[in-house]
């Protein structure tokens, strides 16, 4: 699947949720903190990683390819 990002990241355990792998954020976490998740390959453990343009995130058997949109002005 596709995920359009509305500012510059996504914290790994929102885009679990957003995309409704996670039911919410909070099992968003565990999930990272059970080893269920990799981003670009390569396991990763840091529940708020920030998720930007161009990376692949896999859980679940579920694959999230994040890219960029229209980035609001601060």
């Amino acid at each position: 699947m596709e995920f359009t990002l509305k500012n510059d990241y996504v914290e790994l355990c929102n885009l679990l949720k957003l995309t409704g792998i996670a039911d919410s954020g909070g099992r968003g976490k565990i999930m990272v903190a059970e080893g269920l998740v990799s981003v670009d390959g390569q396991p990763e453990s840091r529940k708020t990683a920030k998720i930007r343009d161009g990376q692949v995130v896999e859980c679940m058997g579920q694959t999230i390819k994040v890219v960029a949109g229209e980035v609001s002005p601060l």
